[in-house]
């Protein structure tokens, strides 16, 4: 392990650490940071010390003690904050540590995920502290100005100060709900990787690594969790089709016109076999349901022999627990493909008046798709226009555009 993925692994360990300590998480994060650069700059001069965890601790304590030195008005917490001691299992090699390592980065992605905070806060926030990226690489992977970002992540972190929440695990019902969230925000990055909503490249591959590394990370410490195993499954199960969905150059390429020998057969495995342990296990939830859905696409040989009428039953469960437009869609599109393209269009028509549905790209391909199936080729081409008109990402845009020439020829 090099010194940068070192650095990465212990962000989120270090910044709980002094956090669950002294508090001021706006503060501590600060001061994490700065012994990180300055971790950065030393080591590869001095050499990585004994323990990297414990240096790091010591140096963004100190650090704080700075920070809270400087503010006035906290004079007198300060004077108490200076003359506390770094316990001594803080400076215990992570080796010999079970506890709190691992409880400070889960803490941490409870405190990022806080119900406060809007979704797109939650990201930049878990982004930053939990993932160690900079606002700046925050801002280049979302398309906004590092200003806007720097802005984001600092209200973020006020909400949480404010917030009074202590640096602990909710307990009972709570800590369930607030897992939920930090599941959606992993599944918002992920998705947000492996389809960018705007921009030239069709995948983001730095944001789906990283929504699989902090997934990996929550799985480690909850492996008893079906739906976290699900959720990691449906990331690899996904991810592993990443070198076949793209053409050289850099356009889109149907999962029907995908090359499979290409797909990542190590990632299909390993989502596989969390899937299948996590299925009897307890309750079953959405992301279980949509990894198992994942593994059926995967483990067909060729897209003729697709297993669909399985996948439809299954979006069909995936319905019962979690019904929105987007499952329906998918569920239509499941249904066509299993029992013909009429069969499909009648469940979309259903769907034209839910909501922003109407307005997402994903509604309109999928109808031209089955319009062009059953040959209704006007229908099927102003479809795939109207589809084109609703996506910002510009290799979505040429894909749909070309399908569009494709019908009018």
């Amino acid at each position: 392990m090099g010194p940068e993925d070192l650095l990465r692994r212990l962000a989120p360990q270090v910044l709980g650490a002094v956090v669950r300590r002294y508090g001021h998480f706006d503060l501590a994060e600060d001061a994490t940071q700065e012994a990180l650069v300055a971790a950065a700059t030393q080591w590869p001069a001095d050499g990585v010390p004994d323990d990297p965890r414990a240096w790091l601790i010591t140096v963004a304590s100190r650090r704080l003690t700075d920070l809270l030195r400087a503010e006035q008005a906290r004079r007198r917490r300060e004077d108490r904050v200076a003359r506390w001691a770094l316990p001594e299992d803080w400076l215990a090699p992570a080796a010999d540590r079970t506890g709190p390592a691992s409880d400070d980065t889960l803490i941490l992605l409870f405190m990022c995920c806080h119900p406060a905070l809007s979704p797109a806060s939650q990201i930049a926030l878990t982004l930053r502290a939990v993932g160690g990226l900079t606002t700046a690489e925050i801002a280049r992977a979302f398309l906004v100005p590092e200003a806007t970002m720097t802005r984001r992540v600092s209200r973020a972190k006020q909400t949480v100060k404010a917030s009074g929440v202590p640096f602990a695990l909710p307990s009972g019902e709570a800590r369930g709900e607030r897992l939920g969230a930090v599941l959606h925000v992993l599944y918002l990055i992920f998705n947000e990787g492996y389809v960018g909503t705007a921009g030239p490249s069709l995948q983001r591959t730095d944001l789906a690594d990283e929504a699989i590394r902090l997934t990996r990370m929550v799985h480690r410490l909850l492996p008893g969790d079906g739906e976290v195993a699900g959720l990691l499954a449906l990331m690899l199960l996904t991810d592993a089709r990443r070198a076949a969905r793209t053409a050289p150059d850099g356009g889109l390429v149907p999962m029907a016109e995908q090359d499979r020998g290409r797909w990542n057969a190590a990632h299909i495995a390993e989502g596989i076999a969390l899937v299948t342990a996590a299925l009897p296990r307890g309750h079953t939830g959405p992301y279980q349901l949509q990894a198992a859905i994942a593994a059926v696409h995967d483990e067909a040989p060729s897209a003729a022999e697709t297993d669909w009428p399985q996948i439809a039953a299954l979006y069909g469960l995936l319905l019962r627990i979690s019904d929105n437009p987007v499952v329906r869609l998918n569920h239509a599109v499941a249904v066509a493909m299993a029992e013909g393209p009429r069969a499909g269009l009648e469940l979309l028509d259903a769907l034209a008046g839910e909501g922003r549905l109407g307005a997402d790209h994903r509604f309109h391909a999928a109808r031209a798709h089955l319009l062009e199936m059953t040959g209704e080729q006007p229908a099927a081409r102003e479809a795939y226009l109207t589809a084109a008109g609703l996506t910002a990402n510009l290799q979505q845009q040429r894909f749909l555009h070309s399908k569009a020439d494709g019908v009018a020829g």
